[in-house]
């Protein structure tokens, strides 16, 4: 077959209302969806997040040849001697004398770059269009962030709430106010652990796919049966979706920031998970709000609005506000380290084998489903790292290997700049460092922990607690100045002397045995 025009589609780019799809004539177009190594191995990725993106590509090549286009779906097999994907483009466009290739924007840079640089020295016409997926167009991202500028995420979302008019009455927030954090930051009562639902889970059979990244020796982490628990369709996402909107949503606000350990759905909780199913656009982020917003009407009995402004924050906001901030700052942003961290990680990143039991938790529930939620990667795991200063470039690769719903627009920016401070405060205003108190505040995970958390200097002393000084007293001249900041000064220098010795020294003991906690 011979076809005018070679049209690309990356793994992250599944989504079925594109305008592609809806042109009268397709007979000229040929869709190509492949598995290639190059995307397989830039990082190791958790072996859950391989196959989901394999499966969830082949659903979407089937459904592509269902609306009778001309699909072309390469496995790893079929493109085993293609180094690259403008390699493969190069094949494929003279096997089918294509006369042009076009593509979908991708959302890392490193694509994007290897795409302009693909389109400006090839033989063919190379052009690429919009994915039509988010909610602030690309063009308008320069309008609302500047290069190495702090952009206050709050005010960010705010704008946004005007401009698509999402809980707002009369040009006003919706009950008065524009952010109900503060009612969101319950921990689980042993009252609550009976009520938690039973998450909704997939039985995908991933056999062959397996077999594949066998066969082709794809590094992957983590943990994988025959069956993937994540959807890998647009009808999967849509009955996740659902299933968030009817049985968890009433508590998710309430919610969201609590961890446990004494519970079966500890790993899900309340929380949506469909953040795989957005990031490779089954979903669309304006049908994911007005789906809460539908139910919310319907439900305010039992639905607040504490819960939905919690969640919508989440889509509206801090989603489309990463993005910013990424395309923004970038390919600068990759390489900042503000605080100067240059730590490898320790060994139980990869096994789970620690003593600290809230590190324990959040490893190992992130190797066996290749999720945590945000408290989890922020306050649990992000939060060590930060206080033993790991290198950002090692946390980056963590995060973007081991979750589902990594790709690096979105995990960079809340990872190197949430996270870690690299950025320097892009981000964050503060460094989101803490002490065992906060993880004792806000989980269960301290009760049952090897170390104590109510002590700071002894052997048996949480290591968050005296790690969290250390790191304190180590950036005193960068932070005390910091208003956020200025009272923990005044806490430590309240402390004995002797006591902050004590502390530090244990500290110290941390950060020289990190590999032993």
């Amino acid at each position: 077959m011979i076809y005018n025009t070679l049209r690309f589609i990356f793994g992250d780019q599944l989504n079925a209302n594109h305008s592609w799809y809806k042109e009268e004539d397709q007979t000229q177009y040929l869709y190509v969806i492949a598995e290639l190594k190059q995307e397989t191995d830039y990082v190791k990725h958790h072996i859950q997040k391989v196959a989901a993106f394999f499966a969830a590509m082949e659903n979407f090549a089937t459904a592509l040849k269902q609306a009778q286009l001309n699909v072309l779906h390469l496995t790893l097999d079929d493109t085993h001697d293609d180094a690259c994907i403008t390699s493969l483009l190069t094949r494929l466009a003279k096997q089918y004398q294509c006369q042009q290739i076009q593509y979908q924007y991708p959302d890392e840079y490193r694509l994007k770059t290897q795409l302009q640089e693909f389109a400006n020295s090839s033989d063919f016409n190379v052009s690429a269009t919009d994915s039509e997926h988010f909610l602030l167009p690309f063009a308008d991202i320069s309008d609302h962030f500047k290069k190495d500028k702090h952009v206050k995420m709050e005010f960010f979302y705010r704008m946004m709430r005007k401009r698509f008019d999402i809980l707002m009455q009369d040009n006003a927030p919706l009950g008065g106010q524009w952010n109900f954090d503060q009612d969101n930051r319950n921990k689980l009562k042993k009252t609550d652990l009976a009520a938690i639902p039973e998450p909704k889970i997939f039985t995908n059979n991933i056999e062959a796919i397996l077999q594949r990244i066998k066969k082709h020796q794809v590094n992957t982490l983590g943990h994988c049966s025959a069956t993937l628990l994540w959807p890998t369709s647009r009808a999967q996402a849509k009955q996740l979706l659902d299933y968030f909107c009817t049985h968890l949503l009433p508590c998710f606000g309430k919610f969201q920031d609590a961890m446990t350990c004494q519970s079966s759905y500890k790993w899900s909780l309340y929380h949506s998970r469909i953040a795989f199913a957005l990031n490779t656009k089954m979903l669309h982020p304006m049908q994911v709000i007005k789906q809460v917003l539908a139910e919310f009407a319907a439900r305010q009995e039992q639905i607040t609005l504490a819960q939905v402004e919690g969640f919508i924050r989440q889509i509206l906001g801090w989603r489309e506000y990463v993005r910013g901030i990424y395309w923004q700052n970038m390919p600068d942003y990759a390489s900042k380290n503000e605080l100067e961290a240059a730590r490898l990680l320790p060994d139980y990143f990869w096994s789970g084998k620690t003593k600290m039991n809230c590190m324990k938790q959040a490893i190992t529930q992130s190797l066996e489903t290749a999720y945590a939620h945000h408290i989890q990667r922020l306050m649990i795991t992000g939060n060590f790292c930060l206080l033993t200063g790991i290198d950002p470039n090692e946390v980056d690769s963590w995060y973007l290997g081991i979750y589902i719903d990594a790709i690096e627009w979105v995990e960079m920016p809340n990872t190197r700049g949430m996270s870690q401070f690299a950025d320097g405060g892009l981000i964050a205003t503060k460094p989101y460092a803490a002490s065992g108190n906060y993880i004792n505040k806000m989980s269960d995970y301290c009760t049952s922990c090897h170390y104590n958390v109510k002590q700071k200097s002894d052997d048996t002393a949480c290591p968050f607690n005296s790690l969290y000084w250390q790191f304190m007293h180590t950036h005193e001249a960068r932070l005390a100045r910091n208003p956020r900041i200025g009272m923990v000064y005044k806490n430590w220098q309240k402390q004995d002397t002797s006591q902050q010795h004590a502390i530090l020294e244990r500290a110290q003991w941390c950060l020289n045995n990190i590999e032993k906690l």
